[in-house]
């Protein structure tokens, strides 16, 4: 079974930890268990949400998100969730060929996570963060490809949300072959904080050489000040994609991104630690599995503190972006 997770006193915030399990138990006040690859067996259970991308790095572990007491498994149209009375985690996996391919199965999803918003008790969940993965996500050319086709469906589906609600977010190519969107999210009673970096432009602010539909996400969320949800994070300054083909300058440029959005993050919620640490929680996706020993060098370098994360052989949303991360921070104590 999962190592032991006490149950915790009341959180302003769901507690993520990376744990392993041999067995078929989840605790009960797990929102969700998401696990990597092949291995490593998952419970038997609604919550637990499995994604294709193979583990270079933490084969084994199991990605848990804690809520404050025992949570519920309901369900609404395609997606099915857990919660509690501050915070859900809703997950939906949409058939590409059953939606004309991959734009439409976006708009599908986010329409239905739309409507669900609107449709269940209370009416007034607000959604946090979310990750979005597919096969073969840089297939195509110009506007045609997959990653675009993508950003037009799920701005389609959002139906001009604000971009001041915009959530955090990832988009990462699987490349197992199925035609499957997977998409998971947060969302908690009450709003948060949508976050930018100041050495970027604003990813829905990108000009029409990136598509024509902007990304639709933030650069991180800060829920009830005292969690910091940081979306995938890359080699970008401003809009452009900076040191291509190096993949340790991309690396160095990434972890600099990520130190901002702590950074900017900080000056609103005090009680966030002043550099990652061992509570922070990491993916890596690295387009390279032969370069893992240097990204490896790199993370022990610039990030020491860092106790667990996983790195996953995925594909990034730009052809010429070699790594990303994303992950969240609780703030100390």
């Amino acid at each position: 079974m999962f190592e032991p997770v006490p149950m915790l006193p009341p959180l302003t915030a769901p507690r993520v930890v990376y744990s392993r399990t041999a067995g078929l138990a989840l605790p009960p006040n797990a929102l969700a268990a998401i696990g990597f690859g092949a291995a490593p067996a998952l419970p038997d259970d609604p919550r637990s949400v499995r994604v294709g991308l193979q583990p270079l790095h933490g084969a084994g572990l199991v990605e848990l998100w804690l809520a404050e007491g025992p949570v519920r498994n309901e369900r609404h149209g395609p997606i099915r969730y857990a919660c509690d009375d501050s915070h859900l985690f809703g997950v939906v996996e949409l058939d590409e060929r059953e939606h004309g391919g991959i734009a439409g199965a976006a708009q599908a999803a986010y329409a239905a996570i739309r409507a669900f918003r609107h449709e269940t008790a209370g009416n007034d969940w607000c959604v946090l963060r979310m990750w979005n993965y597919c096969d073969a996500i840089n297939v195509g050319a110009g506007d045609e490809e997959r990653y675009r086709r993508f950003c037009a469906g799920r701005a389609a589906g959002l139906a001009a949300l604000p971009q001041q609600h915009l959530p955090a977010a990832t988009a990462i190519g699987r490349r197992d072959g199925e035609p499957m969107l997977q998409v998971y999210f947060l969302a908690a009673r009450e709003p948060g904080v949508a976050l930018e970096n100041p050495r970027q432009v604003s990813a829905y602010r990108y000009p029409r050489e990136y598509g024509p539909t902007p990304p639709s996400f933030s650069r991180a969320m800060l829920d009830a000040d005292s969690l910091l949800l940081i979306s995938g994070t890359a080699s970008v300054v401003g809009h452009a994609s900076h040191h291509p083909g190096d993949l340790i300058a991309q690396l160095e440029e990434t972890v600099n991104n990520l130190q901002t959005v702590l950074d900017r993050a900080r000056a609103l919620a005090p009680g966030l630690p002043p550099a990652f640490n061992g509570d922070s929680v990491l993916k890596i996706y690295l387009r390279d599995a032969s370069r893992l020993a240097e990204v490896e060098r790199v993370l022990a370098q610039r990030l020491p503190a860092v106790r667990d994360y996983v790195v996953l052989e995925g594909d990034v949303c730009r052809v010429d972006l070699l790594v990303e991360i994303d992950g969240s921070q609780p703030a100390a104590g």
